[in-house]
C-alpha cells in the first residue's frame, strides 16, 4: 500500500523531493491532488510503499539539516 509522506505545493518542490528520496533508494509516487490555472502550482502527494515509510521521513528530515 502506498502512503503519503509529504504535500507539496508545486509540481517542481514535489519532483525535488521524489529525486531526493529516489537517490536514497526508496520507490516514489507522485500525485496531483489539485491543479492551479498555473500547471506547475497546486497540491501534489509524495507517496511511497507503505514500509519504506520511516526511511523516507528519515530521509526527508535529514535533507533538512
Amino acid at each position: 500500500m502506498w502512503t503519503v509522506v509529504y504535500l507539496s505545493q508545486s509540481k517542481d518542490m514535489a519532483n525535488k523531493i521524489k529525486a531526493l528520496l529516489q537517490k536514497a533508494g526508496l520507490l516514489v509516487k507522485v500525485r496531483a491532488i489539485t491543479l492551479a490555472a498555473n500547471d506547475n502550482f497546486g497540491c501534489y502527494e509524495i507517496l511511497v510503499p507503505e514500509s519504506e515509510v520511516e526511511e523516507a521521513h528519515q530521509q526527508l528530515i535529514n535533507s533538512i539539516l
